[in-house]
């Protein structure tokens, strides 16, 4: 006989999850309803709680703004903390929510909950949010405390958040600097040098155009010529490049090249382990097991490579072996993050210890995305300076070289 895992409803409204081993599917949601429960789900106890929540990540349509979902999670953990029914929580916010996509959302919801569905069963279907946070409504109605994981599920939000905030903040000023100096560079190229080719052919030297004038005024030339077919090329090839760079072969290997990257490679590392750990302690803190908590925690792991390594990881906890041990076997966690979740697994608070990891690996990233940024800023600077550089003198070289040879140079 196979063990299932069901999803269910008692007579008194509650939501719960049984193991229940039978023949198959259908004898195991029989037998249940015979007892008089409501069966939600039945899959096989192989595929994990998964199997029962079988929403996927957010999706592009129908997306609700991250800050507008921490808004709404504050006041419904708020709302709930302070005794208010879960209906008519819902009803509340979806009247006073700024999106109008969660108001739709909400609305519907609300309709679900009336009709006796649970409120996480009711924010799966709408196939738009997370799997760490329906599994979080889950664990709390099946703990029934839903406001204490509602609130841990805020702060891990919160967190989120902040680390997206600091990593756009980090990026935006080298970003800027690349833009304005490609913008001059461009005008230089394609007005400036075009305009001084034109200066050039009256110059005499008696060795003619320096050499790097002579490169620079080709390539200016060739461009400024060819630019109404040469624009539309670039612009095709960097669509094909961004198309193949989204489809799994592309993005696998651009996650593999970031990897070996000096400073970008740790970053993604520290950022992804803080990630991952956060993931889970959440998980955890609301009652769900292990390798339920991996199953749902690991689609944190963004990084394709790092989650092609990490595969094995589940199979290994599942036949009994260790969870620090399975992490070992991904070869891609931090020593310390090992030895501090092996500590947490062998005294039993892996969950307090994830979170130490994940504060930890925060501020490692962010001493690390500063290191990159500091790196980067003069890098680009150097690069343009340098580029700039070569059109001036390509540019005053030759006029430089007629006024020494010319008849008020002083030689004889």
């Amino acid at each position: 006989m196979a063990e299932f895992i069901c999803r269910l409803g008692t007579p008194s409204g509650e939501v719960m999850t049984r193991m229940v081993e039978a023949t198959g599917a259908g004898e195991a949601k029989s037998r249940l309803e015979s007892e008089g429960f409501r069966v939600f789900a039945v899959s096989n106890s192989e595929s994990g709680l998964s199997a029962i929540l079988p929403m996927g990540g957010a999706g592009k349509k129908n997306r609700v703004k991250q800050d507008d979902f921490l808004l709404f999670n504050q006041q419904l953990s708020a709302l709930l903390r302070a005794g208010i029914p879960v209906l008519q929580s819902i009803g509340l916010l979806k009247n006073r929510s700024g999106s109008s996509t969660l108001r739709t959302m909400l609305a519907d919801i609300e309709d679900k909950i009336k009709s006796g569905v649970s409120l996480s069963e009711a924010f799966e279907a709408q196939g738009t949010f997370p799997k760490i946070y329906t599994a979080s409504l889950l664990a709390g109605e099946k703990s029934g405390a839903l406001d204490d994981v509602l609130a841990r599920y805020v702060d891990y939000l919160k967190r989120n958040v902040g680390v997206a905030r600091k990593l756009r903040g980090a990026i935006a000023y080298p970003l800027f600097l690349l833009a304005a100096a490609s913008f001059m560079v461009a005008f230089l190229t394609l007005y400036v040098v075009p305009q001084m080719s034109e200066l050039f052919k009256g110059l005499s030297t008696n060795n003619g155009l320096p050499t790097v004038t002579v490169i620079v005024l080709g390539f200016s030339n060739f461009v400024a010529g060819n630019i109404w077919w040469l624009l539309p090329l670039v612009l095709v090839l960097l669509f094909a490049l961004v198309i193949w760079l989204r489809s799994p072969s592309g993005k696998l290997i651009l996650h593999k090249f970031l990897l070996r990257l000096p400073v970008v490679g740790n970053l993604i590392k520290q950022m992804t382990t803080a990630q991952l750990a956060r993931s889970l302690s959440t998980l955890l803190s609301g009652g769900i097991t292990v390798p339920d908590a991996w199953n749902i925690a690991s689609e944190s792991i963004t990084n394709l490579e790092l989650r092609r390594r990490s595969q094995g990881v589940l199979p290994m906890i599942r036949e009994g072996r260790g969870f620090t041990e399975a992490l070992i076997k991904a070869n891609w966690l931090p020593e310390l993050a090992l030895d501090m979740i092996g500590i947490g697994e062998k005294s039993g608070s892996l969950r307090e210890m994830l979170d130490e990891v994940a504060n930890f690996y925060d501020a490692e990233s962010e001493v690390r995305l500063e290191q990159l940024t500091s790196l980067l800023e003069p890098v680009i600077l150097v690069f343009m300076a340098l580029i700039v550089i070569t059109i001036l003198l390509a540019i005053y070289l030759p006029i430089i070289q007629t006024i020494s040879s010319g008849p008020f140079s002083g030689k004889r």
